[in-house]
């Protein structure tokens, strides 16, 4: 029962003991009692019930009682650190027991040689138990002996095999009662979709058998180990480390397993690495080596010193030491057989490169590149990493530039299996590297349209295919509205100065509902595919148009200037100057929205000219006369164009890519030309340009008052030629997906829009803060304008800066009447910017506003 219903096998146990029983039952007490501390409890008062449950069981004069309460008395010690202990334990449980209840000795002795890095050994113990189990019909036993067999195929990377001992064990579990087996079962098949490469299946079931738990009221710090291995593959490092920190708490402070510490301490290493914290991750592995190596536990030990060799390179300790520290742990890790071998072999390889040692570089880069050929989608593209690196060190362009095509293909795979728009963003950080080495290939040896051709393989790739339409699932469906009505109490408060923090804790648990069905979603496939052409993108420009995409290389912008049929390639400044200057003018923009900052203006403009040498440098002078479409680099998202001195007096449009910028002028207007107008409350002016605007539009739909509340404004936004709406934009840096404009009802947010079928053809989003955007990932964005641009909107007017109510009125009037006599969304705004009154806070407002796309 203690895996049924463990409180319950706990209640009936204490109470077995008041009764006075005798000592054989005092044994089965004692030891229900140590298995419950043991697992969901103090691992100090499990080992006194332990020892007590083993000397009741020796007054009771019964081998196997003993052999048993010995097995789970050895498990326990292993956990505890104490592992020759544990291992002596096993040798005499063996000895005392006989037939079936040596064979669950057997098994529980395979799973503390799992816990230990033994997979030989556990197979072994394993291989000899489950036929003794099933011989005595023993479904419970025989179903938990499938299960760990399955798990340490795992471990070894053997996937077909674990699924197969999965899906035999789980038809024996659902013959029976077993409650919290069932919930370990389903976590397992998470860890096993996991390691088949599927990330959307290992969530959702990890989340499931969490419920499962939460049911049962036990702790699952096996499962926030896994879930943390999972994150990471999706991308979300900052998260696994929370989760592993959180996890690490909530066990020290019931006094829990040293084992699993040690475990989340390795995940927690892990994910500060990849979250770019190399101190804390050298911190973290530092102390799971110190547990791992008096757990006596090698197999762990090796993992968590890759860890922190990896921590010490990535904070910059590259030495001949380290070099020899990662060959010998790949060593170590390739003769456990252990799947993290090649990424190891990678790690001396880079090392010993940044050392000058290509000899050695070359041996150990060979090892890692034998993985590109099989295996999950993350060890091939170690093993392309390694190969294009290898090539680098040969002198091979053409040698570098296939192994980075071969690599991110396969990471190409791996992303569309993804279906949340989220996941596919964060997911190419893992091509990061691969995309750089390209680029930096290009850049020496194959002229600025290569580089071009690369810039784009990795560059807003997410906007290259439609997100996948949430499920019609009932449980997202009522969380979103759930959501929208917490967050709209929670805002009435707000402005009535109540507090909220009840709501604001409700509203966050919803969100985290809503975010973790999505991510379930699996991705659709593509058919064909459309790879970037730059002849294609040429031959669209003509001779008056110019793109001007901004790659980075090494910290510098590059400019890309394309146009009157070539490409041609200038070198401006730093990023980091760029950013920072960036940061300045954006200061300088909230100043000037509001009356009175007018001396702020000759500093804004001043920084505009600086942000001009930095990032287009001598570009700006070959602009020529016509429109530009400017394609900056993720980092430099909230740079107000329009302020740079080239740049204030043209058709201005700004794209996340040149190949979105394609697909939004090759995207064909709906045929029935829909105008909705929308307007939500709380607007300083009450969004006084859409009156007007409905008299100008007279068959237009207007959406104002109560009738502007999500559902009806998606109904009606669905395949819309234009819409314009005026309502509160708040941008999410913690959560972007979750960016919301204010209706009636409560926000409608991004996730709300991915529901749409087709969006509007073009949106005019007069609100602050509405073309702010998260930068995640190699070079990708979250935000309110990404998720428009591949659902079929071909141009968007939105704010990148928090701006004056009633300045942006005549400014939207003014692009209404540009529009109204056909001009573009870029051509109308310039006009617009160019009619406003010549006022600091005016010209400050035209600025904060830029086109999106090419309608």
């Amino acid at each position: 029962m203690v895996f049924a219903d463990p409180g319950e096998a706990l209640t009936r146990a204490r109470a077995l003991l008041d009764a006075g029983p005798s000592p054989l039952h005092a044994s089965v007490a004692h030891q229900v009692i140590g298995i419950w501390q043991r697992d969901f409890g103090d691992l100090r008062l499990a080992l006194n019930h332990l020892r007590r449950a083993r000397e009741y069981a020796a007054r009771a004069d019964s081998a196997d009682r003993e052999a048993d309460v010995l097995a789970t008395l050895g498990v326990a010690l292993v956990h505890a650190g104490r592992t020759r202990e544990g291992l002596a334990a096993f040798e005499r449980g063996v000895a005392r027991g006989g037939g079936h209840t040596r064979a669950r000795v057997l098994y529980r002795r395979a799973y503390v040689w799992w816990v230990l890095g033994h997979h030989r050994e556990a197979l072994e113990d394993v291989r000899r138990a489950i036929p003794v189990l099933r011989q005595a019909e023993d479904v419970i036993w025989t179903a938990r002996a499938l299960t760990l067999r399955a798990t340490v195929h795992l471990a070894l990377g053997a996937v077909e095999r674990a699924e197969a001992d999965f899906t035999a064990a789980e038809a024996l579990w659902d013959t029976t009662g077993q409650e919290h087996d069932k919930a370990d079962a389903v976590e397992s098949r998470g860890l096993a979709a996991f390691r088949s490469g599927d990330v959307p299946a290992a969530l959702r079931l990890l989340d499931e058998a969490e419920e499962r738990y939460a049911r049962l009221g036990t702790p699952t710090f096996m499962l926030n180990i896994r879930r943390c291995e999972v994150l990471m593959a999706a991308g979300l490092a900052p998260e696994a480390l929370a989760e592993a920190d959180a996890a690490i708490g909530r066990l020290d402070g019931i006094g829990g397993q040293s084992t699993r510490k040690a475990e989340l301490l390795l995940a927690a290493a892990r994910a500060a690495r990849l979250a770019g914290d190399p101190h804390t991750a050298i911190a973290r592995a530092a102390l799971a080596v110190r547990l791992f190596a008096g757990q006596r536990r090698t197999w762990w030990e090796t993992h968590a010193r890759l860890v922190l060799i990896e921590a010490r390179h990535a904070a910059g300790r590259g030495s001949g030491r380290l070099v020899a520290d990662a060959a010998a742990v790949a060593e170590k890790l390739a003769a456990f057989g252990a799947p993290a071998a090649p990424e190891a072999s990678l790690l001396a390889g880079r090392i010993a490169l940044g050392l000058g040692w290509t000899a050695d570089a070359e041996r150990h880069l060979a090892v890692a590149a034998r993985s590109r050929r099989a295996g999950p989608p993350l060890a091939r593209m170690t093993g392309w990493a390694a190969q294009a690196l290898r090539a680098r060190a040969a002198g091979s362009t053409r040698g570098v530039l296939e192994a980075c095509r071969r690599g991110l293909d396969v990471l190409d795979d791996h992303r569309m299996t993804l279906g949340a728009s989220e996941l596919r963003a964060r997911a190419t950080e893992q091509g990061a590297e691969l995309a750089a080495l390209a680029q930096r290939a290009s850049l020496v040896s194959g002229g600025p349209r290569r580089l071009l051709v690369w810039s784009e393989r990795w560059r807003a790739t997410v906007l290259s295919t439609p997100p996948t339409r949430p499920p019609a699932d009932p449980e997202l469906l009522s969380g979103m509205t759930a959501f929208r009505e917490i967050a709209s109490r929670a805002d009435a408060a707000r402005m009535e100065g109540r507090p909220v923090p009840a709501l604001e804790r409700e509203q966050r648990r919803l969100e985290r509902q809503i975010r973790s069905r999505t991510l379930h979603m699996r991705g659709e496939a593509p058919e064909g595919g459309d790879r970037f052409d730059v002849g294609r993108l040429l031959e669209r420009l003509g001779d008056e148009v110019r793109l001007v995409e901004l790659a980075v290389l090494d910290g510098r912008v590059q400019v890309l200037l394309c146009g009157q049929g070539r490409v041609r390639r200038f070198e401006a400044g730093l990023l980091a100057d760029a950013e920072t200057e960036a940061e300045h003018v954006q200061a300088g923009l909230r100043r000037l929205a509001h009356p009175g900052a007018e001396a702020r203006l000759a500093v804004v403009e001043a920084a505009g000219r600086r942000l001009e040498e930095l990032l287009l440098g001598p570009a700006a002078a070959h602009l020529g006369g016509g429109p530009v479409v400017i394609v900056p680099p993720g980092r430099l998202h909230r740079v107000p164009w329009a302020l740079l001195p080239s740049l204030r007096e043209r058709v201005l449009s700004v794209s996340p890519s040149a190949g979105s910028w394609l697909r939004a002028r090759e995207t064909a207007p709906p045929p029935d030309g829909r105008h909705v107008l929308v307007r939500g409350p709380g607007l300083a002016t009450g969004g006084a340009e859409v009156p007007e605007l409905a008299d100008r539009y007279a068959c237009a739909t207007v959406l104002e008052c109560d009738e502007a509340r999500v559902p009806r404004v998606l109904e009606e936004l669905d395949g819309a030629a234009l819409a314009h709406i005026a309502a509160h934009g708040t941008f999410r840096a913690d959560s972007p997906l979750f960016s919301a404009l204010r209706m009636a009802d409560g926000p409608i947010v991004v996730h709300d829009f991915e529901r749409l079928d087709r969006s509007p053809y073009r949106i005019i989003l007069s609100c602050c803060d509405t073309a702010l955007l998260a930068s995640v990932g190699a070079d990708e964005l979250l935000g309110l304008v990404t998720a428009l641009l591949p659902l079929g909107t071909a141009g968007v007017v939105a704010c990148s800066a928090p701006v004056n109510d009633a300045a942006v009125v005549p400014l939207m009037l003014a692009l209404h009447k540009g529009l109204g006599v056909g001009l573009s969304l870029a051509e109308a705004l310039r006009d617009a910017r160019a009619a406003l009154p010549g006022d600091a806070l005016h010209q400050a407002t035209g600025w904060a506003f830029s086109a999106f796309g090419a309608a």
